[in-house]
């Protein structure tokens, strides 16, 4: 019987992953969608960088500014008595660098076809900036987020450099779906590994047809 813990672990990781980035990545996008600091560009190129960078290159610097003998992990081992690497908590942290784009470019994107006309027009009612976001950016941007979530989401269950760097296989704790299939191709046991690919693999169509399912239906720009 397959071993379905690897697949609730990632759907775990995946999903506090992408409410963390909806926290962080909102803001940010809402600020590179309207500002012209000079300063943009080197933000958009580091947002950016997990687009172009080797996962195994991100998960080595991840083990490096995670572990107990770095600032961070010495502070986080300190307060919790755990340590960040090989752990789920580790995991989580870099998840949201790593998926850091794929929340951040649709929301820029959907912010930015908005304009500046309703902003305008909430801030002649006397709404505040924050109200104005919420009631009438939000809204409009509907299918933005929804992208981003989605794509966030499944792109960290797919996952593999940077986990297998950061956190290495430690079942019931680490050991992810992409691990997990790894771990089954070496041990040459392809029937388990491809049960789990086949799920992968419907599920990034599947996702993959809803993004796009979801642009045809206004425009949102990915």
């Amino acid at each position: 019987m397959t071993d379905l813990g690897p697949l609730w672990l990632s759907l775990a990781l995946a999903g506090v992953t992408t409410g963390i980035l909806l926290l962080v990545g909102t803001p940010l996008a809402w600020w590179l969608s309207g500002t012209n600091s000079r300063f943009k560009p080197a933000i958009e190129a580091i947002t950016a960088l997990p687009l172009v960078l080797p996962p195994t290159v991100l998960g080595f610097y991840f083990l490096i500014a995670l572990g107990p003998a770095s600032p961070i992990g010495a502070f986080w081992l300190r307060v919790t008595g755990d340590a960040l690497t090989f752990s789920f908590s580790g995991l989580v942290v870099a998840s949201v660098f790593y998926s850091l784009p794929f929340m951040v470019q649709p929301l820029q994107n959907a912010f930015e076809s908005i304009g500046r006309g309703p902003l305008e027009a909430a801030a002649s009612l006397r709404a505040s900036p924050l109200d104005a976001f919420f009631s009438v950016v939000v809204p409009l941007s509907g299918r933005g987020f929804i992208t981003a979530a989605v794509l966030s989401f499944a792109h960290t269950i797919g996952e593999f450099g940077v986990v297998l760097m950061v956190g290495g296989n430690i079942p019931g704790k680490t050991r992810v779906i992409s691990i997990a299939i790894y771990e089954h191709v070496e041990t040459l046991n392809y029937a388990e590994a491809h049960f789990l690919s086949a799920l992968l693999l419907v599920s990034a169509f599947l996702v993959l047809l809803f993004v796009y399912t979801l642009r045809r239906g206004g425009r949102v720009n990915v």
